[in-house]
């Protein structure tokens, strides 16, 4: 693994530093990507687009916490890898270290990031239906109903036609046109508006560093592109 000499002089003195992780990274602690083929792919003869989507909120509740409940107990026993690890490092290296992340699992606040922009929530929370009080339930139970309102929770997750959370993407776009580097790790950059994040920082003048097993559409918007696996590629700066 190569990493150039302007890279590493510009890892040495940046100040502001944006990363944007996917499902690659995640993959890693041994989390299904769930876009794949094989059974990961369908729940009860559900699609996993049909399942996981906004409508099926609305038509049968039950079963989309059957789903999330089922994966949630999945996820309890993986680990985070040593990218997710040496991502919550850089926080003590860099002034300012935004780090947004496509993937719901709660891996990167495990390995303990702070301040993590989750563009498609978490499933360690629950969500009111009506006034969108959250709930966590990392180490509670999930209430049976909504305290501030009784009305019925709901993952805290973006489905499938749904719009990202409030704020979010909007903030990491701020931050993405400061940034001097920014890391794109584990991800084919395909889902937009996330993917639009990379161009934002490339436009402003960032340094953008792709790091992923294979070559995405992004690799040809890059200053450099880090063939490989984020555990072993990140820990190398």
């Amino acid at each position: 693994m190569h990493i150039s000499a302007e890279l590493r002089q510009l890892f040495a003195r940046a100040k502001r530093v944006v990363v944007l992780t996917g499902a690659g990274v995640s993959a890693e602690s041994g989390v299904p990507t769930f876009r794949g083929g094989g059974n990961t792919a369908v729940w009860k003869g559900m699609p996993f687009d049909v399942i996981s989507s906004a409508e099926m909120v609305e038509r049968d509740l039950p079963a989309v916490w059957e789903w999330f409940d089922y994966r949630r107990n999945f996820l309890q026993e993986l680990t985070p890898n040593p990218a997710h690890y040496e991502i919550a490092r850089w926080q003590e290296r860099f002034a300012e270290l935004t780090l947004v992340t496509q993937n719901i699992d709660g891996l990167h606040q495990k390995a303990g990031s702070l301040e993590v922009i989750e563009l498609h929530g978490n499933i360690w929370r629950a969500r009111c239906t009506a006034c969108r009080t959250t709930y966590s339930m990392v180490q509670e139970k999930r209430p049976d109903a909504c305290f501030e309102c009784g009305d019925s929770l709901r993952p805290d997750v973006v489905l499938f036609g749904e719009m990202l959370p409030p704020g979010a993407f909007e903030f990491a776009a701020v931050r993405a046109s400061q940034s001097e580097l920014c890391f794109v790790v584990g991800t084919s950059a395909l889902v937009y508006p996330a993917a639009g994040l990379p161009e934002i920082a490339k436009a402003a003048g960032a340094y953008v560093v792709e790091v992923n097993p294979e070559r995405t559409p992004l690799s040809s918007l890059c200053d450099e592109v880090l063939t490989g696996k984020a555990g072993e590629v990140l820990p190398l700066f």
